[in-house]
């Protein structure tokens, strides 16, 4: 799940209409008429604590009461004030569940009609995915992170691990690692160093890790283990969505994902064990409901911290989506977050559990 509640820096795009040193490309540049509803961002030493978050009673240093500015924003439209007690959600929700719902359809009638089709789509989901963050890396940090052998070589892993197995897939791990080390050497040596060690991060992030899907598929009940862990992850990211939103006052991790609330992750693994004991009972052969009560608890783990690193990502890369190839929802990356960390957890425990298949 992507952090919809984050966007640009709290700095990024306001300037003091009077500082003529600064670079138009910094904001955009408000009139005169909009000056007596904006104003710069308060300094540290103005009640705002290190980590951007104001104090309750920060004053105004004009010698008026305090106010409710709400003008601080990322964008220029004017603040919209919700109706009492009701929260606004970050995304656009028709557009969200309609791409969710075409989305799932399209990957439930591969998953039991054809698998083959099933693990095209998840190599098809790595490609877009690892176009995705070579194209943020490189905008954003002039990264050049080699996108060919990256491209190649993970799909062909997602390919290799159904048809191979694990050992297919970590041979095809190694060669892709040595193709990205060799395709760099074709440019100058300048940070040859820096732009290898992003993309074998890019390796490991993407393709190595939605591999283990495939791995989950090549059991003989796999579209059940598939649909499982797909289960089990949108139960966590909807639960977690779904208690904050209404229950949520403190803070998981502020610096990270503003939106995540404690309150959120315990509604995650409340609804996660008890998905997780339903689909192991009744989905996974061999399966037992005390085993969904752990495989549960993982997967909220696991899920929440793909997030946040997802979070963290985009934090540094100073962006608020990988993309916009999905309305309402950002791009793929934007929805790997969690699937690609839970991935091989909820292999591993099945494998311990039911056996390999």
């Amino acid at each position: 799940m992507n952090d919809s509640s984050w966007g640009a820096s709290p700095s990024a795009g306001y300037r003091d209409p009077g500082d003529p040193g600064r670079s138009p490309s910094a904001g955009p540049v408000y009139q005169a008429a909009d000056a007596a509803q904006t104003r710069p961002m308060p300094l540290p030493s103005e009640g705002v604590p290190s980590d951007g978050v104001p104090s309750e009673g920060a004053g105004r240093d004009d010698g008026q009461p305090p106010r409710d500015d709400r003008s601080h924003r990322s964008d220029s439209r004017p603040p919209e004030n919700p109706p009492a007690g009701r929260k606004r959600a970050g995304r656009d929700l028709p557009a969200a569940i309609g791409v969710g719902l075409g989305l799932g359809a399209v990957i439930v009638a591969s998953l039991f009609l054809v698998k083959e089709v099933f693990v095209a789509v998840v190599a098809a989901a790595v490609v877009v995915g690892l176009w995705e963050l070579t194209s943020r890396l490189s905008e954003r940090k002039g990264v050049n992170v080699p996108l060919v052998p990256l491209a190649v070589g993970g799909a062909a892993m997602v390919v290799a691990g159904y048809v191979r197995g694990a050992e297919g897939a970590w041979v095809l791990l190694a060669l892709t690692a040595l193709a990205v080390l060799l395709w760099r050497m074709a440019e100058p040596p300048e940070n040859y160093l820096r732009d290898v060690t992003a993309g074998l991060f890019t390796l490991f992030y993407v393709p190595f890790l939605a591999t283990f899907v495939a791995l989950l598929l090549a059991a003989d009940d796999g579209p059940w283990r598939v649909l499982t862990f797909l289960v089990l992850t949108i139960v966590s990211d909807t639960g977690a969505y779904a208690v904050g939103w209404r229950f949520g006052r403190h803070k998981l991790a502020p610096r990270i994902s503003p939106g995540k609330t404690r309150e959120g992750l315990l509604g995650a693994v409340a609804c996660t064990m008890v998905a997780g004991a339903l689909c192991m009972q009744f989905l996974i052969d061999g399966g037992q409901w005390w085993q969904g009560l752990l495989l549960g608890l993982a997967v909220a783990a696991s899920a929440t911290l793909g997030d946040l690193g997802e979070s963290m990502i985009k934090r540094d890369l100073d962006i608020k989506d990988m993309g916009t190839l999905l309305p309402g929802h950002g791009g793929i990356m934007d929805r790997l977050d969690s699937l690609l960390p839970t991935a091989p957890v909820v292999w591993l425990l099945l494998v311990l559990f039911v056996g390999a298949g």
